[in-house]
């Protein structure tokens, strides 16, 4: 009994050897380790479509982001995202419009880095002199006069959940501006600070508009208990103040333009969304390069919407994207037991 015991272990033993060695036999054949790097030293000399900017200022735009670190308790980081702002900054930037970046408390608020998202703009922000100077001492939001700007971005992350939605400077500077006719822009959490605005009719600003923000699938995927953790959840909020909202799947780029009304779902959508509140004032944005990470996001759209195929034309229309993007994705969907979507995307993820 005891050698056929030890028969079976060793069996075991060899079969799972076995199954690790394929499998990271497969994790290899993604080559990985060929994808372009960013660069953790880019300045934004390095980045050469910020030389198309104009030398004269069309006007200005508000970049409001939170000032709360932690989740109540201290135990959890909150703070904003560090690459919406980022990109923000430079699409607006680039497309001729001066950009100051205010909070509730004023002073430097705590940021958000995930460096598997990083790209070069997001670098070449860390190492911006003077968008580093404008961090360091952000604009307290009591002294904004909205009567400056064109526009107001509310930047994403965890803590706008907790200083956007009640404060009054955010409702106020959002009304001001959505009131002359500026444009109102949000990403991610950053929509919950249009909860408190209200439209030219006194009702709320968002009642009856379709606007998009974080997703209820996206918030419940990555924090099980957002519920108890959070003060509410975005997309129940908007849908409680009439709004209509709209979600792409999870993790995917997607922005809605209701006027001059701009929300973006989730970090990957800003690039997309900056851009569309430049057009909404007015303006052409800035031609800038796709990148890869925004290939992969396309790509996904075009395989939830369409599937593989349409997926790999998207793919071949652009040069090169983010494989681990997709792979994430592959990882979600195998999370969630959809076995033949986390199948068909490893397959994207070989190009």
């Amino acid at each position: 009994m005891t050698k056929q015991i030890l028969r079976a272990a060793c069996w075991l033993a060899a079969t799972i050897v076995l199954l690790a060695a394929v499998g990271y036999a497969y994790f290899l054949s993604f080559e990985l380790d060929r994808q372009p790097r960013p660069n953790p030293r880019a300045r934004p000399a390095d980045i050469a479509w910020l030389a198309a900017a104009p030398a004269t200022p069309r006007g200005r735009v508000l970049a409001v982001v939170s000032s709360t670190a932690h989740f109540p308790g201290g135990s959890k980081k909150a703070g904003y995202e560090l690459s919406e702002l980022a990109r923000a900054y430079y699409v607006f930037q680039a497309s001729g419009y001066e950009v100051d970046i205010a909070s509730p408390a004023g002073g430097r608020p705590t940021e958000r880095i995930d460096a598997d998202d990083m790209g070069d703009a997001d670098y070449a922000f860390l190492n911006d002199r003077a968008a580093q100077r404008k961090l360091d001492a952000t604009l307290p939001l009591a002294g904004i006069d909205p009567a400056r700007y064109a526009a107001v971005l509310f930047v994403g992350g965890k803590g706008a959940m907790f200083d956007f939605p009640d404060n009054a400077d955010v409702a106020r500077i959002a009304s001001a501006i959505a009131a002359r006719g500026g444009v109102v822009g949000a990403v991610c959490h950053g929509p919950v600070a249009l909860f408190g605005a209200r439209g030219p009719d006194g009702g709320s600003l968002v009642a009856g508009r379709r606007m998009t923000g974080f997703s209820n699938d996206e918030e419940l995927f990555l924090m099980k208990d957002a519920r108890q953790r959070l003060p509410f959840m975005l997309e129940d909020r908007a849908h409680a103040l009439g709004a209509i909202f709209a979600a792409a799947p999870k993790y995917v780029g997607h922005v809605v333009v209701d006027g001059k009304l701009v929300t973006g779902q989730n970090p990957w959508s800003t690039w997309a969304a900056a851009e569309a509140m430049v057009a909404a004032m007015g303006v052409s944005p800035a031609a800038r390069p796709e990148t890869a990470e925004e290939r992969s996001v396309l790509a996904l759209a075009a395989y939830y919407n369409s599937g593989l195929e349409e997926a790999r034309a998207e793919l071949r229309q652009g040069k090169g994207f983010d494989k681990m993007l997709v792979l994430m994705h592959a990882l979600v969907a195998a999370m969630q037991g959809r076995v033949a979507d986390a199948f068909q995307l490893q397959r994207l993820a070989k190009g």
